[in-house]
Parts: C-alpha cells; sequence; structure tokens
C-alpha cells in the first residue's frame, strides 16, 4: 500500500546543523546526547546515525523500545533509558540486546540482580536525586543501595546520573551548587567502593554554563538541536553559537484579494484594514502551528518577513502579502527557519514565547506532525 500523505507541510532537518552544534559542546568521547521523544521530534535514527559519525559513543534515550530500534539499527553505543524499565518486557529487552538498566530506586536492583549472572554482569546506572524531586536515589538511601549492590556481585555500577533543576536560571545558581554538592558526595561515597563509575550532571545548560557539572560524561540535549537553553538571561551569549537544525515550510496554495473592511477565516477575527493581497498555506494546527497565534504568527516568503492574519484553520492559514509582490502559487513559505534571506528566520522562541512555554515543546510537536526531510549540507 502507498503512503498516503496528510499535509503538504515540511520539517526540514538540517543535520550539518547537528553535527556542527555537538562539536562545538565539547569533546564526542565525553558527550552522551540525548536522543529521547524522536530526537525531540528531529527523527530518532537519523539523528543518531549523524552523531554517531561524528564520534558519539553513548546515547540517552527516554524508553528502552528507543534503544532497541537503535539497536536493530545497528548502532553498538552505549544506550540508557532516562525513564527507566518500565514494564518486565522492558527488563528482559534491556539485557537481552545489552541496554544499560537505569536503577532509580531498591526494587530496581533487584529485579535486575534477578536478570544478571556473574558469568554475563551487567553494567548498570545509578539515578540520584540531587534536587530535581522526581526519580532517584536520595542521599539516605545511599548507605542501603551499598549493601544491596555488595549483595549482587553480577551487577557493575557503570555510570551515575542526575538532573538538574534549574541550571539555566543564573537567579538559582545557589540551588545549582547544592545540587552539585549533593551529587558530588552521594557519588563519591558510591565511588569508594566502585571506583570505576563514570558521573554524569550536566545537561545542555550545565554543560553551556557550568563547568563543574561535567564530570567524565555531559548530557546535552536541546542544544544539539540548536536550542539556547540560557536564551533570554544574561548568560546568553554562552549559547550564541548554536544553530537550530529544524525548519517548517508550507507552500502557497492561492492567492486572493481582500477588500478593505471584508474579513477572513473563522470567528471573523481579522477584517482588512485595507485593499490586501493574501496567501493562503497549506498548513495549519494540525501541522503544530498554534491556533493560539492567530494573527501573531510571523512567517517568510522570499526571505522577507509576512505577517498572519485571522484564524489558524486545521490545514490552512494566511498571511498578508501586500508588500511582496513577486510571490505566486507553489511557492513555499516558512514558518520556522528556512534559507537565508534580508529579514531573519522565525525561530521556535517566536512561537513560544508569547504562548508561555518553551521552544522545546515546539520542536517535539512540529517535528512529529509533519513529514521530515534531511538535508546533509
Amino acid at each position: 500500500m502507498s503512503v498516503c500523505e496528510f499535509t503538504p507541510s515540511r520539517c526540514h532537518v538540517n543535520l550539518a546543523a547537528l553535527r556542527r552544534n555537538f562539536a562545538r559542546l565539547g569533546e564526542a568521547a565525553r558527550l552522551m546526547p540525548v536522543v529521547k521523544a524522536d530526537a525531540y521530534g528531529h527523527g530518532l535514527l537519523p539523528v543518531a546515525r549523524t552523531l554517531a559519525g561524528a564520534g558519539a559513543r553513548r546515547f540517552a534515550v527516554g524508553l528502552v523500545d528507543e534503544g532497541r530500534a537503535l539497536r536493530e539499527a545497528g548502532f553498538d553505543q552505549q544506550i540508557v533509558p532516562l525513564l527507566g524499565q518500565l514494564t518486565p518486557d522492558d527488563w528482559q529487552r534491556a539485557r537481552a540486546l545489552d541496554i544499560m538498566p537505569l536503577l532509580a530506586c531498591a526494587d530496581d536492583v533487584a529485579r535486575a540482580a534477578a536478570l544478571a549472572d556473574t558469568a554475563r554482569p551487567w553494567r548498570v546506572v545509578l539515578k540520584f536525586d540531587s534536587g530535581m524531586g522526581r526519580l532517584g536515589f536520595a542521599p539516605d538511601d545511599v548507605p542501603a543501595l551499598l549493601d544491596a549492590l555488595r549483595a549482587a556481585p553480577s551487577l557493575r555500577p557503570a555510570l551515575a546520573v542526575s538532573h538538574l533543576a534549574a541550571a539555566d536560571t543564573p537567579e538559582e545558581s545557589p540551588y545549582t551548587l547544592d545540587q552539585l554538592a549533593r551529587f558530588t558526595a552521594m557519588t563519591d561515597a558510591v565511588r569508594a567502593v566502585y571506583p570505576e563509575m563514570e558521573r554524569s550532571l550536566g545537561n545542555s545548560a550545565g554543560t553551556l554554563a557550568w563547568p563543574e557539572t561535567r564530570f567524565e560524561v555531559c548530557r546535552p540535549g536541546y542544544a544539539i538541536y540548536g536550542g539556547n537553553p540560557l536564551a533570554g538571561t544574561s548568560w546568553a551569549g554562552k549559547g550564541q553559537s548554536l544553530e537550530w537544525a529544524m525548519s517548517l515550510s508550507a507552500p502557497v496554495i492561492q492567492i486572493r484579494r481582500l477588500a478593505k473592511g471584508q474579513s477572513i477565516s473563522y470567528g471573523r477575527i481579522f477584517t482588512a484594514p485595507r485593499d490586501m493581497r493574501v496567501a493562503v498555506l497549506g498548513c495549519g494546527y494540525a501541522n503544530a502551528v498554534p491556533r493560539a497565534l492567530s494573527n501573531a504568527l510571523p512567517l517568510r516568503l522570499h526571505g522577507r518577513r509576512a505577517p498572519q492574519v485571522g484564524r489558524v484553520c486545521m490545514g490552512m492559514m494566511m498571511a498578508d502579502i501586500t508588500a511582496l509582490d513577486d510571490v505566486r502559487p507553489g511557492d513555499r513559505a516558512w514558518l520556522l527557519g528556512g534559507p537565508d534571506g534580508p529579514d531573519a528566520p522565525v525561530t521556535p522562541d517566536d512561537w513560544a514565547a508569547p504562548l508561555e512555554t518553551i521552544a522545546y515543546e515546539i520542536l517535539c510537536l512540529v517535528g512529529m506532525t509533519n513529514p521530515r526531510v534531511y538535508d546533509e549540507n
């Protein structure tokens, strides 16, 4: 059966930008790129291939099944599922595929020990809660954890991880330093028994702004895809060299003329203040273009910005092209990114700010709801 196209919009992923971002973040051997959530909407396997070619030796995924997909595609890197093993099948699959299980509580240690044996020890990852308040062993849990590990010689703690809650916020620096101290104390206690265990604390913000959090392994995610986690803060310059890897385009379907006083689209929330030319584009909220940004969404045609007008529809939206004489049906409008032009590209941050959300959300939704095409250059 042939594939059914559901939209003429396209999510464009620049793999060369990914490679450049990865290189900017440090030594490849000491990075564990985060490719969870389908690589933040950029596509798990194409992104993993690009990063492996750039020297990545490890990957952090969300689910064990993402690790399975990597293994079946031929990847032999270390793989860590950050959500842990959620079902009995997850545990069995992690063991069979040499995926390093995440142990975040006493029950996890017991489950891992039941599957391992001394003839084939299992390298495991210990998750510590240094202040995020989600998964992981607390400081008071460390003595019991060490007792459980000593009783399970088939388990080999290979990596300790924790997650920073506010490393992207300069005003929260004291809290980040407290997290660093807690993580250091907990892992020092474990490393006294297992000195070969590596540590990973720094996320994208930590990698850019907190060299103290780098330890042996950093786990950048957002920054690999071009997002600057420090944008809007006094530290923004630390991530200014990053390049967005994702763009979104849609074709011009038709060009219409609006007379002064004529409305367009649902709800009549836009009425032409003058005679206008309007381009109808093949993209809408079904393609993750936020309906809440109706009448407030910039886009570009031929490298020049044009305002979106009227209510964003399920599969269509409109743009005021009165000032752009060269737009024709079949041209592509760029709602995010796109080729260089006289006006600055629209970024995920431009969408996120008026919605009071973060660009991470924009990337995931756009990438998962539009057909993706890849550029190697």
